[in-house]
């Protein structure tokens, strides 16, 4: 269907305007992509607050060279080109693309030709390399879930533990039988070293022995009874004579 001159111009300023407020531009060869497939590229853009339009390759040249004075190729314009303008991120719309391409691996319906990336030109291999940047709310998504980690595996603990109470008529955690604490076994036993306290005594203190002296008896001197007698009767015999 022709496109009338009015319409034309009206479709250039809408690209220029575009391409002048983009913080990136790139370009994609798209073949065989359904009115679908379109569309649902187009809303995962808008969420990235950026932009897929269908433009013809001559509207392209015309519209950098009145905006950035740049003259394109007809090389780098391969088949149908649609042109992805990011206005917030320089790769956020870059990186949303090129995970749409991903769905189409085995049979390539939309590739990369060139982009327009930090005031120069892009092959479309150094285009792939900045489309798998990952814009700066993904990684900022990828910081908080990483932060956040922790304390979401905390929460999923005590619902678990609380699911567990109601199954087992729990009130609280406080009613749950507590655990026996499991003292850990010691392979070797440690021999107990019995310390006696070494008990004072006192010097053993000699004492000489003191031996006292009897004091000598007196005794009378023992007078045979026998030598006495045997005097006497001879004493008498004297008489007697």
């Amino acid at each position: 269907m022709a496109v009338s001159k009015s319409k034309k111009i009206d479709i250039l300023e809408n690209l220029k305007e575009n391409i002048k407020n983009a913080k990136s531009i790139a370009f994609t060869e798209n073949n065989w992509l359904t009115v679908e497939e379109i569309t649902n590229l187009r809303k995962s853009l808008r969420e990235v607050n950026s932009s897929i339009t269908l433009v013809k390759k001559t509207l392209i040249k015309i519209a950098f060279k009145e905006v950035y004075n740049v003259e394109i190729d007809d090389s780098i314009l391969p088949g149908q080109i649609a042109v992805v303008c990011s206005n917030d991120d320089a790769v956020s719309a870059l990186w949303k693309v090129n995970e749409f391409m991903k769905g189409f691996a085995k049979n390539p319906k939309i590739v990369w030709a060139w982009s327009y990336f930090e005031w120069s030109i892009k092959d479309s291999k150094e285009t792939a390399i900045i489309a798998a940047i990952p814009s700066r709310e993904v990684l900022l998504g990828r910081l908080v879930w990483s932060m956040m980690s922790p304390v979401s595996a905390l929460a999923r603990f005590f619902d678990a533990a609380a699911k567990k109470l109601t199954d087992e008529g729990k009130a609280n955690l406080w009613s749950a039988p507590s655990v026996k604490k499991v003292e850990p076994k010691v392979e070797e036993k440690i021999e107990e070293v019995k310390v006696e306290t070494p008990v004072e005594t006192t010097p053993e203190v000699k004492t000489e022995e003191v031996k006292t002296e009897e004091a000598p008896v007196e005794t009378t001197p023992e007078v045979k009874v026998e030598e006495v007698t045997t005097e006497i009767i001879e004493d008498k015999e004297e008489v007697v004579a």
